[in-house]
């Protein structure tokens, strides 16, 4: 930990040798190399923000988890040692419980209907529940709707599943949604790509910008296009932090990243043709229509697990479950 502390401390202060003007210094952090998904978004954050502050504001983005796993970076916001940061949602369930409602499986059957149910009414839920545990819910970016990959079998059938060994994030909600489908959840922090060439893990779940950019191709034979889950982002700031800006700086940075994360989710949306493309020319054996009646039917029960008891959790859930009918 004392190790973790010193790296963070010439981390900040060489970031911060070349922006000393700056009134407002803001640590940004991802677990995700340039190029990736979250990195555009923060990038079109910092480009924003800076601009329109006129360089009073200042963003520093430290990337590939130089500080930490996702968990790890979510804890240093909360103690108001990072300020920012841009991440997938399955990692807040173990912070709130809330966070589950937009991960349920199966709950949104396009992008269109996820854009209506997070930049509505059920989003600005999620994201003032965010409060209760130290974090400044800001806006919706997105990682996209996520599909299997292994490297055993190609997967037609939720019974295909049965026994792999896959990588899911550190989300209770997660390992539950791949123990209903029979197989063996490993809750595993970013990068995975040594652990799947090593067989350590037969395979895992992501949206397609994940398996272009970080490589899975050439580790991975088969994908199925489950679109099981759509995974949001949240991006966040720390609520301690976030208190002792003024009122014309908290506004700054909201319509900010509400801007950078509308055009983060059409940025990731339009490469989606040319990705499936490029993982064909690749090699990889896609499935395309996969029975998602049967992984329907076999992660139908979630929503009576405990996961769901909470009043709060389980009104919500029943709420956009509504919206989507």
């Amino acid at each position: 930990m004392k190790k973790r502390i010193a790296l963070l401390t010439v981390l900040f202060v060489l970031a911060w040798a070349v922006s000393a003007s700056a009134e407002i210094k803001i640590n940004l952090g991802l677990v995700t190399k340039p190029g990736s998904a979250q990195n555009v978004c923060a990038d079109k954050f910092k480009e924003l923000l800076e601009q329109r502050s006129g360089g009073r504001l200042a963003v520093k983005i430290h990337h590939s988890a130089s500080l930490g796993n996702e968990t790890e970076i979510l804890q240093q916001i909360q103690l108001g040692q990072v300020q920012m940061r841009v991440i997938t949602s399955g990692p807040f369930d173990t912070f709130t419980p809330i966070v589950r409602v937009m991960d349920y499986p199966f709950i949104f059957k396009d992008n269109e209907q996820a854009d209506r149910i997070l930049d509505g009414a059920p989003g600005r839920t999620i994201l003032k529940d965010l409060e209760r545990v130290g974090f400044k819910g800001l806006a919706f970016s997105e990682n996209g709707f996520r599909n299997l990959t292994n490297g055993k079998h190609p997967v037609r059938t939720a019974d295909d599943v049965k026994g792999l060994k896959i990588r899911v994030m550190e989300s209770t909600l997660h390992k539950a949604i791949w123990q209903a489908l029979g197989a063996n959840p490993t809750p595993m922090p970013w990068p995975i790509y040594t652990e799947l060439e090593q067989g350590v893990i037969d395979g895992q779940e992501n949206p397609l910008w994940v398996i272009e950019v970080y490589k899975f191709y050439e580790i991975q034979k088969y994908m199925t296009m489950t679109r099981h889950v759509y995974s949001g982002h949240i991006d966040v700031a720390s609520l301690k932090w976030w208190r002792t800006l003024k009122a014309e700086d908290q506004d700054l940075i909201r319509k900010a990243m509400a801007e950078a994360a509308r055009y983060q989710r059409e940025n990731n949306r339009a490469g989606d043709a040319a990705r499936l493309d490029l993982l064909k020319a690749k090699g990889m054996q896609i499935e395309m229509n996969p029975d998602v009646a049967a992984f329907r039917a076999k992660t139908a029960g979630l929503k009576d697990l405990d996961l769901f008891k909470d009043p709060a959790v389980k009104s919500l859930l029943d709420e956009v479950i509504q919206a989507t009918r």
